[in-house]
């Protein structure tokens, strides 16, 4: 296993980037082509979702009823808590969770600081403590049903769920606090991306504005 390792080359804070929007969005695409265009080894990729708190102690059943869209379902403060880490040039081992099992799996990765720290996640704009620390937060905005529809697939064949509890969970949690506090998260943006990843002039921008302010850091 590779040793935490301070970044020696960092001379300022990294330039802390933010991609929030509702679920099925295309945060990840976006966040992708961030990561393929400025290149890998150049930024620090922490998402939301692997801060979950470990539901291990309920019964399988009981764990699929939690409300998993609620910012209270996420260990914000431990992620607030690696962002700082992360500015100070040390790295931190992030959780691994297994959205199967609703639950930690007890293992660890590794993430290195870097020039750019990407933060993705449906609720990290409605997160005060979050937000702040970000120099560029993005909102991808996408009609909700394309979302659902994303959803749907993606849940059924990356995480194991029926098509019932996929619609019951939407119905009952993914959509009212998509409502309550995704959606009024936007105002927080500085950037609102119609279609993600797919509005390549939207995309152009972004990865311009983050070269410069690299190109300006040194």
């Amino acid at each position: 296993m590779i040793q935490p390792t301070t970044f020696g080359k960092l001379q300022t804070p990294p330039i802390v980037i933010g991609v929030a929007g509702g679920t099925g969005s295309g945060k990840t695409t976006v966040s992708e082509q961030i990561l393929a265009r400025i290149g890998p080894p150049q930024i620090a990729f922490l998402q939301h979702d692997s801060y979950y708190y470990d539901n291990s102690h309920l019964p399988p059943d009981e764990r699929a009823k939690c409300n998993y869209d609620h910012p209270e379902s996420l260990d914000t403060p431990l992620m607030v808590k690696h962002l700082a880490r992360l500015r100070q040039g040390k790295a931190v081992e992030v959780p691994v969770y297994d959205f199967a099992t609703h639950s930690r799996t007890g293992e660890t990765r590794l993430v290195n600081p870097a020039p750019v720290v990407l933060v993705e996640g449906i609720l990290i704009f409605a997160e005060a403590s979050l937000r702040d620390l970000m120099d560029i937060r993005i909102f991808v905005d996408t009609d909700a049903d394309i979302r659902f529809i994303r959803r749907l697939g993606r849940d059924i064949a990356e995480r194991q769920r029926s098509l019932d509890s996929v619609v019951e969970q939407y119905l009952e949690t993914v959509r009212p606090m998509h409502l309550e506090f995704v959606e009024p998260s936007k105002r927080y943006a500085n950037v609102i991306v119609p279609e993600g990843g797919r509005n390549q002039v939207a995309m152009e921008m972004i990865i311009s504005r983050v070269q410069k302010l690299l190109d300006e850091a040194g």
